[in-house]
């Protein structure tokens, strides 16, 4: 198992996923974009019917969820956020999580062992980077934070793979999953949902990566 090559390099746009021999390998999240969305073609329409443009939409969402992971993550660094001029609103509705993961966090002892972890898998050819990797209540968790309104099976798929990124770089162990849904108002509200094991999970995201690097061309 290598550790000290792997590389996960950060640009302004995404994150770069490679190898040991520089090699590009895809992100989590882009290996399960495989998965069909039904639910996402009557939202996108009634999105358009309501004359909003889908693009910036989704984009603003998206980074909101961004601003509110900063957030959480500059908590447990002892570290000042810098709003560094982005929007406003997009500011207020990141605070919103990061009250919600505040009021959440109140009742568990939290020790961080990984935040914002950068990990690439040298034997599955994936990278992916984890929100936290934690003792919860003594637990060694996987945590992840959703800002959002639900939580769906697939956030699984995601942690599941982020387990094995765990397991194959930095040699741990984890105990339990928890997704915590940190809603952007007070429509959204707070969820909250673990599971222990993921061996069903890990299978269908292998499955999910060979469908990706059959449509991609890649071995």
């Amino acid at each position: 198992m290598e550790t000290e090559t792997v590389a996960a390099r950060r640009s302004k746009a995404h994150i770069r996923y490679e190898l040991a021999d520089g090699t590009r390998v895809p992100g989590v999240t882009t290996v399960l974009g495989v998965l069909a969305k039904p639910a996402l073609v009557p939202w996108a329409n009634n999105l358009g019917l309501a004359g909003i443009k889908v693009k910036d939409y989704v984009d603003a969402l998206a980074g909101i969820g961004t601003i509110a992971h900063e957030m959480i993550l500059c908590h447990h660094e002892n570290r000042k956020f810098e709003a560094d001029g982005r929007p406003a609103d997009m500011i207020d509705k990141a605070e919103n999580c990061l009250l919600s993961y505040f009021a959440w966090e109140k009742g568990h002892v939290i020790e961080p062992i990984l935040c914002e972890a950068q990990l690439v898998s040298q034997q599955y050819r994936f990278g992916g980077t984890l929100d936290m990797f934690a003792k919860v209540d003594g637990i060694k968790t996987l945590l992840d934070y959703k800002t959002g309104k639900a939580i769906y099976r697939e956030y699984f798929y995601q942690c599941a793979a982020y387990r094995e990124l765990l397991r194959e770089v930095k040699g741990e162990m984890v105990d339990q999953i928890r997704i915590l849904q940190v809603g952007r108002d007070e429509t959204e509200g707070f969820g909250e949902a673990s599971q222990a094991s993921t061996e069903r999970e890990w299978d269908i995201f292998q499955h999910c990566l060979a469908l990706y690097n059959l449509k991609v061309g890649k071995p």
